[in-house]
């Protein structure tokens, strides 16, 4: 089941919480809530919920010996190398088959095992429980449905953002449910479906009409299109995502951390990693940089650790070379910086934000590139049209791209382009200013409402179209 779907939106939602809100105890509404998270999980993965439950309960086993000094390490193993193996049987399995098999020849049999959406996420979030267990046995949680919520909570469940358990426990015995937090969870949710329904669907159609032309017909205008497209279609699609959770979350009363912080607005690459997919990055550095030791032993040891952590970081993102070679060169530009060969932290006046804003605009869309493309050489081929590609307009790219380009896919591109920067965010700063918060609250207000009755129209005729993150 996705968000952006009449079943979800016009079923599934106004169920669920009409029942968490008529019943008064913490412990029924938790248990509403994993049956919730369960039905949700199972309408599309009837399957894959059996595998979900099995990483509960095997998470919840191994987090209970965490207080024993003498068994919590080697069940800590058990547990880490329980959860590495579904995650690299269900998503890696069939790369690494395919890769020996090109290398040496050989014929394997390549098994039928299709991917469980979020296995990702919740593997990581399972993960994260038993590790911050073994560090602080006053995070062990006794209680079975408090963890199987932890893990299955639907707003988060199957494309993050990944949540810490320490940063919900205490949410799981009391938290306040307040009208005006379910008023703000409602508009933070209608601004993440906007953001995935109107620009997101949108940037998509430009974004595969330009990677689905054979290499000959991608111009460099063509080239350029599909780069920025695709980089907005992400953008929006997973911090629509993100919105939607953290509203969802409100709406039963649970905070969530902000995962997105206008990455598209960064000094540097960074400063990219610092505002992008923020719950993924602290993982990685939470439970791999820093236990492989940070930079605390050395340059060569700090390059080493680093391009371990993005080569990690881009092969979590998907079985494919193209995800690899994206996280190794950000986890490149990421060393430049640091070392100072790229002088992006020495940006100080204005002409040298400016050029190191081109720069940081131009490495993320290239990288992006690499990311979309279905092949590294298909991803090279569309980065050599950016830069030295053809300007004739060709019928193919014509039918293909150019025609795509409606006042209506024009006007949702600058939207895209205009909300990627903190608009919003200055002019609240600015309402705030001048003491018009009851002003802002009426325009927010109207905002969504409009809003939602464009996302209802788009619902209305839009067909299937998940979310790019539920391959993660």
């Amino acid at each position: 089941m996705v968000f952006s779907s009449t079943v979800f939106m016009f079923l599934f939602l106004p169920i669920t919480y009409i029942a968490y809100i008529c019943v008064r105890s913490y412990a029924v509404k938790n248990a509403l809530l994993i049956i919730a998270s369960l039905v949700f999980y199972a309408y599309g993965e009837p399957f894959a919920v059996l595998l979900m439950i099995l990483s509960v309960a095997l998470n919840y086993v191994c987090g209970r010996f965490m207080g024993n000094e003498r068994l919590k390490k080697p069940v800590l193993i058990i547990a880490i190398v329980c959860d590495l193996g579904l995650l690299i049987v269900f998503k890696y399995l069939k790369f690494i088959l395919r890769t020996a098999n090109g290398i040496t020849g050989a014929a394997l049999p390549i098994p039928a095992i299709s991917l469980p959406i979020g296995i990702s996420f919740f593997t990581f979030q399972a993960m994260s429980y038993v590790i911050d267990a073994y560090k602080d046995p006053s995070l062990i949680e006794k209680k079975f449905f408090n963890v199987c919520l932890y893990i299955s909570f639907f707003p988060q469940l199957i494309a993050g953002p990944i949540i810490k358990f320490s940063d919900v426990a205490k949410q799981f015995r009391q938290r306040t449910h307040t009208v005006q937090k379910t008023s703000d969870g409602i508009k933070r949710f209608i601004y993440g479906l906007s953001k995935k329904l109107l620009i997101a669907n949108t940037m998509a159609l430009i974004a595969d009409g330009v990677f689905c032309l054979q290499e000959q017909f991608i111009t460099l205008p063509a080239a350029w299109a599909g780069a920025v497209c695709y980089a907005l279609q992400i953008y929006f699609d997973f911090s629509g995502y993100s919105d939607m959770a953290i509203g969802l979350g409100k709406m039963f009363g649970f905070e969530f951390k902000e995962n997105f912080n206008y990455p598209f607005a960064s000094l540097g690459m960074t400063d990219f990693w610092r505002k992008w997919n923020i719950s993924v990055s602290t993982w990685f550095k939470e439970y791999v940089y820093i236990p492989l030791g940070g930079n605390r032993k050395g340059k060569a040891r700090t390059c080493l650790n680093k391009c371990i952590v993005f080569f990690l970081t881009g092969l979590w993102h998907g079985a494919n070379f193209t995800f690899i070679v994206w996280g190794l060169m950000h986890g490149a530009l990421l060393l430049l910086e640091q070392y100072g060969v790229i002088p992006a932290k020495k940006a100080k006046g204005a002409l040298s934000k400016i050029l190191v804003r081109i720069y940081t605009a131009a490495a993320i869309l290239v990288t992006f590139v690499i990311f979309r493309a279905d092949t590294l050489s298909q991803g090279f081929a569309v980065i050599k049209s950016m830069f030295v590609g053809s300007l004739s307009v060709l019928p193919q790219t014509a039918a293909a791209v150019y025609s795509l380009f409606s006042p209506y896919t024009i006007m949702m591109l600058a939207l895209g382009i205009i909300f990627s920067m903190p608009v919003t965010k200055k002019l609240k700063q600015k309402f705030a200013e001048k003491n018009m918060a009851a002003a802002a609250e009426v325009i927010s207000s109207a905002v969504t409402l409009v809003l939602l009755a464009l996302c209802v129209l788009a619902l209305a005729t839009a067909a299937y179209d998940p979310f790019i993150y539920f391959r993660f």
